[in-house]
């Protein structure tokens, strides 16, 4: 058992250890080439704003460093410093029932993971967002928005807790397929509720007043075979000044919403091409490709766990004296993020192959790309995006192709037609 343990620990040491690895090389690209404006960015981008951006990127990553390490050692001395251990029998000692105590089991610890991660939030908040103009939130709304969470979370969790596991005291032989439907339907009908329940606790969402400007919108919308009645926009800018749109909901519910940082920094054929982008991505189907996707290895993980959980293997591997079937699900999510971990890679190329798809389909209904160049040039110098990522890098960690490369498939295009 001891030989299993150790080589479990030195796979995650592994892991872990690459991702520093894959840190450091960033910055050590950012350093060789960090300094230099690229042509994509000249006359647009001075060295100032240049070096801000590296120092920002030089700064979350160091942070990023330090707070992974505590994270790391907390996790480490959770399950293999006997905490998990005293912790699992210290439940089991209460003599709950089998759903009582898981709600206790795992929301316990979803309170004390948000309790130690507060410190790290406050700080990047408080002190590097807002040294480097991003943050405008105040102490008051960010313990405001704390507890919003945490009660959200509390319900939502309470609901697939308290049902996931009914579903696996009827159905002790098949709760991993029932478990996965239950799952399933609820991220759909949180897709329903979400843009009308919970963003509003947040967020303020008041309608496009440019009637003019929202008929734009619908027409590129139509044209993408996307019937949108509902644009609004959101008011980001009393938390940060990060700017961003995203499309909200899923069928009649479907709306767009546009930060009021977004709408102050773009103009409006800018906008018009990032809200044809991201409707490239319904037309394509990237997100119903996505979720089944997700939905597949969900299905799989989760006939895995059934497998796992059947004796008491991990119980004995990680030394824990009371067996239990929470302590279990809790081993083999740690086991997951390190099985995982080397198929990020693939996940995101197939992710970048959808952005630049949807590119392709903002050329094809605009008819023009240097709307889309401004938009990612304006946005990449708002955000401090970091201009010169590792290829390595990128490749596990960029969901989308790195902004230079992006601008450069997106000035092919145009060529191509000609």
């Amino acid at each position: 058992m001891d030989v299993y343990l150790i080589f479990i620990i030195l796979a995650y040491l592994s892991v872990t250890g690459f991702g520093y690895w894959l840190d450091s090389l960033n910055l050590k690209n950012l350093k060789l080439y960090g300094s230099t404006i690229p042509p994509e960015f000249e006359g647009k981008i001075d060295q100032e704003l240049l070096t801000k951006t590296r120092n920002y990127t030089v700064e979350n990553t160091q942070f990023g460093f330090l707070s992974s390490i505590f994270d790391n050692i907390i996790l480490l001395l959770f399950l293999f410093g006997g905490i998990l251990n005293i912790y699992n029998s210290w439940v089991a000692s209460i003599s709950l029932n089998f759903i009582l105590s898981g709600l206790f089991f795992f929301l316990l610890l979803t309170y004390a993971q948000t309790l130690i991660s507060m410190p790290f939030s406050i700080y990047r908040t408080f002190r590097i967002e807002k040294k480097y103009g991003f943050n405008t939130m105040t102490m008051k709304l960010w313990l405001i928005d704390i507890i919003k969470s945490l009660l959200i979370s509390t319900i939502i969790m309470s609901i697939l807790l308290s049902v996931g596991l009914l579903l696996i005291q009827k159905s002790p032989g098949l709760w991993w397929f029932w478990v996965w439907c239950f799952f399933f339907a609820f991220s759909i009908f949180m897709m329903y509720i979400s843009p009308y329940v919970l963003e509003p606790l947040f967020n303020k969402f008041t309608p496009i007043e440019d009637e003019g400007f929202v008929d734009d919108i619908k027409d590129v919308m139509q044209k993408a075979g996307i019937k949108v009645t509902r644009v609004f926009k959101m008011d980001a800018s009393k938390r940060s000044k990060h700017t961003n749109a995203y499309f909200s909901g899923i069928g009649k519910v479907k709306r767009i919403v546009l930060f009021d940082t977004l709408l102050e920094k773009l103009d409006k054929d800018e906008i018009l091409a990032v809200l044809a982008h991201e409707a490239g991505h319904w037309k394509k189907k990237h997100i119903l490709k996505h979720l089944a996707i997700i939905e597949t290895i969900a299905l799989i993980v989760m006939f895995a766990a059934f497998k796992a959980v059947q004796n008491d293997f991990l119980i004995e591997l990680f030394n824990i004296s009371t067996s239990s079937f929470f302590a279990k699900i809790i081993i083999l999510s740690f086991l997951f993020s390190i099985v995982s971990f080397p198929f990020s890679p693939l996940f995101n190329y197939f992710s970048r192959r959808n952005e630049k798809e949807a590119d392709r389909f903002t050329y094809e209904i605009t008819g023009r790309t240097d709307s889309m160049i401004s938009a990612l040039v304006k946005l990449s110098k708002d955000n401090l995006s970091n201009l010169y990522p590792h290829p390595l890098y990128s490749l596990f960690h960029y969901s989308h192709p790195p902004v230079l490369e992006r601008i450069r498939d997106i000035k092919k295009l145009e060529s191509n037609q000609s």
